[in-house]
């Protein structure tokens, strides 16, 4: 009789696993976490396009224009840079000088969790504005070169600079962690994990960082 009530016991256990993997799922895809930092990746690059479009109806001042358009560019810019990149996507890169003098590119991805990331709609959103932008920028290019407007040229050169750069630099980010590292820096990421292994002995904060210079 204990036997049989063992049995009945153990028979009534069940282990779900697929339970976890649907939560991940539904944060990832359902909704969007970070409702903020989505608006305004759209809104400072939108509202640039809408001013160059519309800013004739304002005022005849090109130097109004100019300085509006690029000031909301510039706000872009930093804000896509340092913010919503690394909420949207786990991602954000930078340039900086090592001790030799050198330029180094450092990219920086955040390993994939559903707490530590954007959900799927976000991520949709960060590459649209991402790529689309820019596109619409370089139709302005052609507009003003086939109008040899060169004031406006010049706006135009400026604004897809600032709007290429994000996109080249996540570009870079997002496929450098499935290239290895050039070997100009391989032994020095080499040193690096060593003395971090050696000095902290614990893992990172789920940051994974590729550095490459500059191709």
């Amino acid at each position: 009789m204990k036997q049989g009530g063992l049995v009945d016991d153990t028979e009534d256990v069940e282990l779900d696993f697929s339970t976890e993997e649907e939560e991940q799922r539904a944060l990832r895809g359902a909704k969007i976490r970070h409702p903020l930092a989505s608006f305004l990746h759209l809104f400072f690059r939108v509202a640039a396009i809408v001013t160059y479009l519309l800013c004739d109806w304002f005022t005849k001042s090109f130097t109004s224009c100019f300085i509006m358009i690029i000031t909301l560019l510039s706000c872009d810019f930093w804000s896509v840079k340092n913010v919503t990149g690394r909420l949207l996507v786990g991602l954000r890169w930078w340039n900086q000088i090592d001790e030799d003098g050198r330029s180094l590119w450092v990219f920086e991805d955040r390993k994939s969790s559903p707490q530590a990331g954007g959900t799927e709609v976000e991520a949709r959103i960060f590459w649209s504005g991402l790529i689309i932008c820019p596109l619409i920028w370089t139709g302005f290019f052609f507009t003003t070169l086939f109008c040899l407007n060169i004031h406006w040229l010049v706006l135009v050169v400026a604004s897809i600079s600032l709007q290429v750069a994000n996109l080249y630099g996540y570009l870079r980010c997002k496929n450098g962690r499935q290239e290895a590292p050039p070997t100009c820096t391989s032994s020095f990421l080499q040193g690096q994990h060593f003395l971090q292994r050696v000095r902290l002995g614990v893992r990172g904060e789920g940051l994974e960082v590729i550095v490459s210079c500059p191709g």
